[in-house]
């Protein structure tokens, strides 16, 4: 397990996060670096590195984490449209070594990611963000 992961540091509550959704499996939480508002990460919480590596039943309980985001992130901020990512491998643009879901909100003429100079979100608008979109998820 890489202890440097920092989502896994994360995970173990050792790093902060505004967190959206937290199960037995899976912890949900706003992107720090918000390109565009509802950028919601979704992890597993056993650090696995790729989706090649992720279980069969684990995937499956991402997924459906994913499904409720998306809704989620749908009710509440009423974006346009929703993209679900997933990246591998620094080749297909994985930057971060324990796979995670983008479900990322989307607006009709937006690029996917704008051009924030990678700053970080002030705490309070990440936490107003993951308050807005846990009021949306279905209970």
């Amino acid at each position: 397990m890489d202890q440097d992961c920092i989502f896994y540091q994360i995970v173990r509550g050792d790093a902060p996060a505004s967190i959206v959704y937290d199960d037995a499996d899976v912890l949900a939480f706003i992107n720090r670096f918000q390109s565009v508002p509802g950028h919601v990460l979704i992890v597993p919480k056993a650090h696995v590195e790729t989706l090649y590596r992720l279980s069969d039943p684990l995937a499956g309980t991402v997924f459906v984490a994913a499904r409720r985001i998306a809704r989620a992130v749908k009710r509440s901020l009423t974006p346009d449209g929703i993209t679900v990512l997933q990246n591998n491998e620094p080749a297909g643009g994985q930057e971060i070594a324990h796979v995670h879901l983008h479900v990322i909100a989307r607006r009709a003429g937006k690029p996917l990611f704008q051009d924030t100079g990678r700053r970080l979100a002030e705490r309070a608008y990440l936490d107003y963000l993951a308050e807005a979109i846990r009021a949306g998820l279905e209970h």
